[in-house]
C-alpha cells in the first residue's frame, strides 16, 4: 500500500511549539497565570514526557486567542513507542471515495486525509471525466497536490469509472450507452462498480459520497422543471442511498460512511436552486434513517458533513461561489477562508474509531456560519460594536 510511510495521523497545527521526541504541537496561544506555570509544567512534563520547557513557556503569553490552520499530521514510522494523544489510525482500512475527478475538491481532500491516516484509497470517477483525471495522475499534474504531511505522495490504488445515477446496466438509456463520452468504459453503474471492487479487494471499511449535480441549479425553485428537480435528487441524494445499499454487503463491521451536504438544506440560499436545496435536505434525512438501518443490521455508521463554501471547479459552475466565500468571511464566528483540508480532517475523524459512537449526525465544518441567525455585515448593524478578528 502506497501510504505505508504514514501509518497514522494526528490533528495538529503546522507550527511546532514544543521541542521533544514526541513532536507535540500546540494549536493556540492561551492565558496561564504566572503563579501556576511551574505546577502546570510539572504535571504536563510528567504526563507527556517533554524534555524541555523553554519553547513551551516561550509561547505562553497573555494575548487574545489566535486560530491557526489545522492539518492532518502523519505519524512517523520510525518511532515504535506509542505516542500520547489520540491518534487517527486507519492502517489496514480501505476507503472508496465516490466523486473524485480533480485535485481541488472536497473528495480529493478527504482522500488525502484518509491516506495520511494510513488508509488504502480507491476512487470512483465520473465516466466523462475519467480519461482527463487518469491522464493527469499519470503525467504528474497532481503530484504537488498529492504530497502528504510526511512528504510522501498519496497513492490511489485504483480508479474506477462510475456514474452513480444508474444502479445497474438495465437502467442506462440507449442515448447514454452510445454517447461518445462513455465510449471505451465499462462496468460503471453502481452495481457493477461494487462487483468490481469485491472481485479486486473483497471488502472496504469506509465509503465516501462526494457527488452532487443539479442540471437546473441556476433556476429558482418556482422555475425548476419536474425533470430537473428529480435529476438533482437522483444525482445528489439517492446516489448515496444506492451506493450504501450496494456497498454495505462488502463493508466490514465497524465501518463508516460519509456524505457531503450544505447549509441550503435548512436555510435559504438564493441562487442555489434547481431542487438542490431539496436534494441536500433529503440527503440529511436519509443520513438519519440509514444510520439506524445500517447500524442495526451491519454495524456501519452513517454521517454527513455540512461543509462551507469552497472554490472548487464544481462550485464555480454555480456562478456565485466567490460571493458566498466573502459572505462567510464577513459573518462566520471564525473569520477565515475554509480549506478543503479542514473538511478532509473532519472526515478522517468520522471514519476513525475515535468517532465510534457518532452516527446519524450532521457535522458542520463551516467556521461556525451555520450558527448565525443574521448577517452581521448588514448596514443595519453598522452602529453596533460587533466583535471582529484582530
Amino acid at each position: 500500500m502506497g501510504t505505508a510511510t504514514a501509518p497514522g495521523s494526528y490533528l495538529t497545527t503546522i507550527k511546532p511549539c514544543i521541542s521533544s521526541s514526541r513532536k507535540m504541537l500546540i494549536s493556540s496561544i492561551v492565558n496561564i497565570s504566572t503563579e501556576h506555570k511551574e505546577a502546570s509544567w510539572t504535571r504536563l512534563a510528567s504526563s507527556s514526557n517533554i524534555s524541555s520547557r523553554q519553547p513551551f513557556l516561550h509561547r505562553i503569553t497573555s494575548g487574545p486567542v489566535k486560530f491557526e490552520k489545522f492539518v492532518t499530521r502523519a505519524m512517523s514510522e520510525t518511532n515504535d513507542k506509542p505516542l500520547s494523544g489520540l491518534p487517527i489510525d486507519l492502517r489496514g482500512k480501505r476507503a472508496f471515495i465516490a466523486g473524485v475527478a480533480d485535485d481541488n475538491g472536497y473528495g480529493w481532500a478527504i482522500a488525502k486525509s484518509l491516506a495520511a491516516a494510513g488508509a488504502e484509497i480507491l476512487v470512483g470517477t465520473w465516466v466523462p471525466a475519467l480519461n482527463i483525471f487518469e491522464s493527469s495522475l499519470r503525467r504528474g499534474k497532481f503530484d504537488e497536490s498529492r504530497v502528504l504531511p510526511d512528504g510522501s505522495l498519496m497513492e490511489i490504488t485504483k480508479v474506477y469509472p462510475m456514474d452513480a445515477v444508474y444502479d445497474c446496466p438495465e437502467d442506462v438509456p440507449e442515448d447514454v450507452k452510445t454517447n461518445k463520452r462513455y465510449a471505451g468504459s465499462s462496468n460503471w453503474t453502481v452495481q457493477e462498480v461494487v462487483e468490481c471492487v469485491k472481485r479486486d479487494f473483497g471488502s472496504i471499511d469506509i465509503l465516501v459520497h462526494s457527488l452532487a449535480n443539479g442540471p437546473e441549479v441556476s433556476k429558482p425553485l418556482l422555475e425548476t422543471s419536474r425533470n430537473g428537480y428529480l435529476a438533482a435528487l437522483s444525482a445528489s441524494s439517492y446516489s448515496f442511498v444506492s451506493l450504501l445499499k450496494h456497498f454495505i454487503p462488502i463493508m466490514n463491521p465497524g465501518g463508516a460512511s460519509i456524505s457531503l451536504t450544505y447549509i441550503a438544506s435548512e436555510r435559504i440560499i438564493p441562487g442555489y436552486g434547481g431542487g438542490m436545496s431539496s436534494a441536500k435536505a433529503a440527503l440529511e434525512s436519509d443520513t438519519r434513517v440509514l444510520a439506524f438501518e445500517a447500524g442495526r443490521k451491519h454495524k456501519v455508521r452513517v454521517n454527513t458533513i455540512s461543509a462551507g463554501p469552497l472554490r472548487s471547479r464544481a462550485a464555480k459552475a454555480i456562478g456565485f461561489i466567490d460571493m458566498m466565500i466573502d459572505y462567510s468571511l464577513a459573518n462566520a464566528p471564525l473569520q477565515k477562508e475554509l480549506s478543503a483540508e479542514e473538511v478532509g480532517n473532519a472526515a478522517a475523524f468520522l471514519a476513525s474509531p475515535l468517532s465510534s459512537a457518532i452516527t446519524g449526525a450532521v457535522v458542520y465544518v463551516d467556521n461556525g456560519l451555520n450558527a448565525m441567525g443574521v448577517g452581521v455585515d448588514s448596514p443595519i448593524f453598522a452602529n453596533l460594536d460587533i466583535l471582529k478578528d484582530n
